[in-house]
């Protein structure tokens, strides 16, 4: 059995799940790679990625390089002698890095591989109507998500969670993978299954202000669906029209009603207490919002503080 030393590479809270697991069941992590400090919020002061803070709270060795090909990075990262290097929501990695540990790189994705490779797995999963979807490991090549497959797990997408709640359950699948695949790999037992291409594959696609605006036209289904995986952040949104005003709008929470109506598609029908917009086969209820410069609300909360004219639309 080999002594592992590993070199963990990742930034978000979803990394920090998979590292506290590593670091819990006694591996050794000679260094921690995490993306370099950025400005955020108003005040743009200088905001540590949730690696890092964990790095620092544990006493963890941190390298933050800027460019994975310098010099001086490759050496400190060398110097380091680690055998087998994880990567967990980072990004692509040179040859040159994940080539030199003796083990190899093994990266945690988020998905039931080959499908939804690249940035939003789990939100995708869940705006394409999925019922299950998974973790997998593998070991990086020179594309992305498209290395040799060591371990997967699949978990059920229940039809109310939203992407926030599928994304703490895939951590705790994904924790669980990780230390199966270290294990493996410590006993020198693994075996590995290379990924089939086919047409049908679907794509995990990088999130943006066009593909998470709701798009009316779409089922009750497809809609709540969209709202769903992209809830808590970035948000599903739209705009608010009414009385020659429009304001952009994120939607957090909803749920549907199948029904006939002979209402133009977009058509806000509000009460005190209820908000609900027209679409082609019923009713999208909106039970969670934020409105601009305000902080997210129940529908109830925010309608008791505005009211809409019966032109009130959606777009």
């Amino acid at each position: 059995m080999e002594k592992l030393r590993i070199v963990f590479m990742g930034t978000p809270e979803f990394a920090v799940g998979i590292l506290d697991t590593i670091i819990k069941n006694k591996y050794t992590v000679v260094g921690v790679i995490t993306a370099a400090d950025k400005p955020a919020g108003r005040g743009q002061k200088l905001k540590y990625s949730a690696v890092k803070e964990y790095a620092l709270a544990n006493n963890l060795y941190l390298l933050q390089p800027t460019n994975l090909k310098d010099e001086s990075f490759l050496e400190e990262l060398k110097s380091l002698n680690a055998n087998l290097q994880i990567v967990v929501a980072f990004r692509m990695l040179p040859k040159v890095v994940w080539e030199m540990p003796d083990l190899g790189t093994f990266n945690l994705h988020a998905s039931l591989l080959p499908n939804y490779r690249g940035a939003a797995p789990i939100n995708w999963a869940i705006i394409n109507g999925e019922i299950k979807t998974g973790v997998t490991t593998f070991f990086i090549d020179d594309k992305i998500d498209t290395g040799a497959m060591i371990l997967s797990s699949e978990i059920k997408i229940d039809p109310t969670e939203n992407a926030g709640q599928l994304h703490d359950r895939l951590m705790h699948l994904g924790s669980e993978t990780v230390i199966g695949t270290l294990a493996l790999i410590e006993k020198g037992n693994v075996t590995t299954t290379i990924q089939k291409d086919a047409s049908e594959i679907k794509s995990a696609f990088k999130l943006n202000k066009e593909n998470c605006k709701i798009d009316w036209t779409k089922s009750a289904l497809e809609i709540n669906n969209l709202i769903r995986g992209l809830s808590p952040y970035p948000a599903a949104w739209c705009i608010f029209s009414d009385k020659d005003e429009e304001w952009n709008v994120k939607i957090y929470d909803a749920k549907t009603l199948l029904e006939g109506h002979d209402l133009a598609t977009g058509t806000m029908i509000c009460t005190k207490k209820e908000m609900k917009i027209a679409v082609e086969n019923g009713f999208v209820h909106v039970l969670s919002l934020q409105f601009p410069g305000k902080k997210k609300m129940t529908t109830p909360e925010f309608l008791n503080g505005i009211s809409f004219s019966n032109q009130a639309k959606v777009y």
